[in-house]
């Protein structure tokens, strides 16, 4: 089972606070050897209270758009940064949570607490008092959306994984904190479904009973973007093995990413929202 517990993200903000206190008291310090200039430091400014939601009822909420695979946020503003690394920060929501299009702002989505039935979990890409902003696996591509974290139902982690997939030399990388854990040519989606681009995430796990082409698929947070539908699905793209290895360094595919099998192991130990780069 995926581990979200890696990095405890409420300790790593109260160690940032601690070293922020510790800077601050050594200026003090060095101000008072006559370092600096003489008087008292200015005192710290107050901080401001995070941005209050836009109320939402219960009856607005039931209208809005559900931020899953099959779901269609057409007001969710696009990711501002889509080849900018991801933080490791994952959210995971234990009650369905209202999305908005900024703090304070209208309520665009839904997040539900399961996907594919698995647990949501969502990397955080901007964050700013009270407020995270997240990448949404809904269409269209690259939609987020912001989640206020008061009144609790919330859950942070840090996962120190990243998958990065180069679409020009067809190439996918697994790294841990940074560490290369592994690097296996796969195949990608042919000239007429490609691969999509841009920062994504797993989205979920899922292991057929009865599988075909792979033991074990990775549905991702984007979609083809050139079918809207594919096998009786919404077109998501994901990971998966295959069993002909004539596919890999070929774009074949409808789109996912097709890998090895010592790939696939090493994704299967991936925690849910974990960050996936994919780069042409």
């Amino acid at each position: 089972m995926r581990d979200h517990c890696r990095f405890d993200w409420p300790a790593r903000r109260a160690a940032a606070r601690a070293g922020a206190v510790t800077v601050f008291t050594a200026a003090v310090a060095v101000l008072a050897t006559g370092c600096g200039s003489a008087g008292s430091p200015p005192a710290a400014p107050t901080p401001r209270p995070p941005v209050q939601p836009a109320r939402v009822s219960a009856a607005q909420m039931a209208r809005l758009p559900a931020a899953t695979t099959y779901g269609t946020t057409s007001a969710a503003p696009t990711d501002p940064a889509p080849f900018t690394p991801e933080t490791g920060i994952v959210l995971h929501p234990e009650t369905t949570r209202v999305v908005y299009a900024r703090p304070g702002g209208p309520a665009v989505a839904t997040l539900p607490v399961t996907e594919l039935g698995s647990p949501t979990w969502v990397p955080v890409v901007q964050d700013q008092p009270g407020w995270d902003r997240v990448l949404l696996p809904a269409r269209p591509n690259r939609s987020t959306g912001w989640i206020y974290l008061g009144g609790g139902g919330l859950q942070t982690a840090y996962s120190p994984y990243q998958v990065v997939v180069n679409l020009a030399t067809r190439r996918l990388t697994v790294l841990d904190a940074g560490n290369r854990l592994g690097s296996w040519t796969v195949g990608d989606g042919a000239a007429s479904t490609p691969t999509p681009t841009g920062r994504t995430f797993v989205l979920a796990s899922l292991a057929p009973s009865h599988p075909t082409y792979s033991p074990l698929i990775l549905p991702l947070g984007t979609h083809s973007n050139t079918l809207t539908t594919y096998g009786g699905g919404p077109g998501t793209v994901g990971l998966h093995g295959w069993p002909d290895p004539a596919v890999f360094g070929q774009a074949v595919s409808h789109g996912c990413v097709r890998v090895p099998a010592a790939a696939l192991r090493a994704l299967s130990r991936i925690p849910l929202g974990s960050p996936v780069m994919i780069t042409s």
